[in-house]
């Protein structure tokens, strides 16, 4: 058997998040349902980086299988692709060790939340941006940012119904920049909980739009607690744009 690895685009808009869900369209149960027929009919099991929600998207997810197929690493994306709806893009392929695992070898992932801060929304970016009509201070929420990099509990801003015991997480990074009307949030952390980016982001909105000050950051990161936190920003707005291995996945020549 050969372990393949995959990086995989979608637009997240028309599926009930990434994971199987019975009776629900999902890109994970559409993926496996494409290796099905390229399998004659036999059932592939894909095994992914970490689920995404629904309307969430993605430029960068990786994804793993095992196959008794022996197809060029740059034939994998066609022929998958031709079986694919096109919300979903195999962008890259490649062959893998026996050991290797999507999710447990992760080092570190990257999300961006996209924010449209304008008077009306665009209706070509509404499955995208999370439209926010008011104006925002991006200095008092890259201030209130500071105090979220390093490592510590993230309890407050993690949803309250997840079953994780170690709500520890490592935030290397949080850049808040403006590109013409948008607001792109990036965050890389080492691992994040459920609803974890979408909490920082409705959080800091909550910041820039003067309803808190910067500092309370501190005392909601230390309160451990979710009631402390700002609203959850919707799932449309993000991206889970990279996730990063110790060695390079894809090898281009």
């Amino acid at each position: 058997m050969n372990r393949v690895v995959l990086r995989v685009a979608y637009e997240g808009t028309a599926f009930s998040g990434y994971q199987v869900q019975p009776g629900k369209r999902t890109v994970q149960s559409e993926i496996e349902q494409a290796f099905m027929k390229i399998h004659k009919g036999e059932a592939i099991r894909v095994h992914s980086s970490g689920r995404t929600d629904t309307g969430v998207h993605a430029r960068g997810q990786i994804l793993h299988f095992d196959t008794s197929l022996t197809i060029p690493t740059e034939r994998w994306p066609k022929a998958l692709n031709s079986m694919l709806p096109d919300d979903i893009r195999v962008m890259e392929a490649g062959y893998v060790s026996k050991d290797f695992h999507s999710r447990y070898d992760a080092q570190k992932k990257h999300y961006r939340y996209r924010v449209l801060a304008a008077r009306e929304e665009d209706v070509f970016r509404r499955n995208i941006t999370y439209h926010v009509p008011y104006a925002i201070d991006l200095t008092r929420m890259q201030e209130a940012a500071e105090h979220l990099i390093g490592r510590y509990d993230f309890s407050s801003f993690c949803a309250a119904n997840t079953d994780v015991q170690d709500k520890v997480r490592t935030l290397y990074e949080i850049t808040i920049e403006r590109e013409q009307d948008e607001i792109i949030f990036n965050l890389i952390g080492n691992g994040f909980l459920y609803n974890m980016v979408r909490i920082i982001v409705g959080t800091l909105l909550e910041v820039g739009a003067g309803k808190r000050e910067p500092v309370e950051l501190i005392n909601i990161r230390d309160a451990k607690n979710r009631t402390y936190a700002g609203k959850t920003a919707p799932g449309h707005g993000l991206f889970l744009w990279q996730v990063y291995y110790e060695t390079s996945l894809f090898h281009h020549d």
